[in-house]
């Protein structure tokens, strides 16, 4: 499923789907012990979520047993074009550029990354 702006995860969501791209399918206690290990949330809230989630489209539930299996309808690369796109156009201006040097700016880049996006430049020139 394409992902449309006006489907856009939460940023609560966002932790859903980041949980349901890493295992592929989880249930919802699944994804709630793995969302819990960052920050405390209660399981009604997560079932909430999913559930919302499920409404929006954002995620599939298989219900054919007593414990559903909910599965990302949207692709993490989809969803990720869709909130870099909004950011270089509200943050950025449209400068992909300005984007690029804050990101590479403001934090210690590795050598591995560095070459690696060097790497990534010459493929696309």
């Amino acid at each position: 499923m394409t992902l449309q702006k006006s489907n856009k995860p939460t940023e609560s969501e966002l932790e859903i789907l980041n949980v349901l791209w890493q295992k592929q399918q989880a249930t919802v206690r699944d994804v709630h012990v793995e969302i819990n290990k960052t920050k405390e949330s209660g399981y009604t809230t997560t079932l909430k979520l999913m559930q919302i989630m499920h409404e929006k489209g954002l995620v599939t539930r298989d219900s054919s047993s007593k414990t559903h299996i909910y599965q990302p309808a949207v692709s993490k690369e989809n969803t990720q074009s869709l909130f870099i796109n909004k950011m270089v156009d509200t943050l950025f201006a449209g400068s992909r550029l300005d984007l690029v040097m804050q990101a590479l700016g403001n934090h210690k880049t590795s050598k591995k990354e560095l070459d690696e996006i060097r790497e990534y430049l010459n493929t696309i020139k």
